[in-house]
């Protein structure tokens, strides 16, 4: 379980791609300080478990689906990646719920500075969009961050983000048309699967049965 509060920007050092899997090794100098093998880390918004480690690396291996669900397979040598070890109990809870299982891929479609925010749209898939709302939270990237507005018709969410969170994430380095993961709020999610089992319907899909 993570919160969303990044704890620094690891560099991809190397991939080595097999058909449908991939071994990431990433150098992160402050997590990587009291880490073991077998911690969950959340890259991008994506769990991942530590293989190894040696120095300020650590190397995690991504399963097929993973390929298949995030942008992980579109990272490139050299790139820069959220990072952020699991919550601890005794942690301050910053961020809110973040279990790094990526509902889908989305897409930076604007990006816009304004005083001193920066205002980013995003699309996504239109099934996973009644999981969004005004003031809601959802992760992007591994980042928890607070919903500015929800647009029905383009099937996008805007996110409003603070310098510090502009300059100390990925969110920075992104570009229009640049993927990024989206995990919505899973407090939402099992609302939603609980309403669908007493009603009969799955309520972000009404042609769907539960």
């Amino acid at each position: 379980m993570f919160t969303g509060i990044v704890e620094e920007t690891a560099v991809v050092r190397s991939i080595h791609k097999a058909s449908d899997t991939m071994v990431l090794t990433l150098q992160a100098p402050k997590i990587t300080e009291d880490m073991k093998t077998g911690d969950s880390i959340s890259v991008n918004g994506v769990c991942l478990t530590v293989t190894g480690f040696t120095g300020n690396t650590f190397t995690v291996d991504v399963m097929p689906e993973t390929m298949y669900a995030s942008s992980l397979s579109i990272l490139e040598e050299g790139a820069r990646v959220n990072v952020e070890r699991a919550m601890q109990a005794c942690d301050r809870f910053g961020g809110h719920f973040v279990s790094g299982h990526v509902d889908a891929a989305g897409k930076v479609e604007n990006v816009s500075p304004c005083e001193n925010a920066y205002y980013v749209d995003i699309s996504m898939p239109s099934a996973i969009l009644p999981f969004m709302s005004e003031k809601g939270s959802v992760a992007v990237d591994g980042i928890s961050l607070t919903i500015f507005d929800v647009n029905d018709d383009k099937d996008t969410i805007t996110l409003s983000l603070i310098p510090h969170t502009w300059q100390e994430t990925t969110m920075s380095d992104k570009r229009l048309g640049d993927p990024v993961n989206v995990e919505a709020d899973m407090l939402m999610k099992y609302t939603e699967r609980l309403l669908s089992a007493r009603f009969g319907e799955n309520i972000s899909n009404p042609d769907k049965k539960a």
